[in-house]
């Protein structure tokens, strides 16, 4: 069973929806395995947790 973990930043719903329903069929095209074997885990991570090039990505 395939786990797959997306770290990102906070998204809309209706985007994570679409990100499972990607992940998830991708993996069902590729590896030819069932849907309800697929689980994907999307944390989303505040900006000002997180930061690029030394400044955090809430002040960018």
């Amino acid at each position: 069973m395939p786990i797959v973990t997306v770290l990102q930043g906070p998204r809309a719903v209706e985007q994570k929806r679409a990100l499972v329903k990607d992940i998830t069929d991708a993996f069902v095209d590729g590896y030819g395995i069932p849907a309800e074997t697929v689980q994907v885990w999307i944390l989303d991570t505040p900006t000002d947790s997180w930061g690029v090039a030394g400044t955090l990505t809430a002040d960018r």
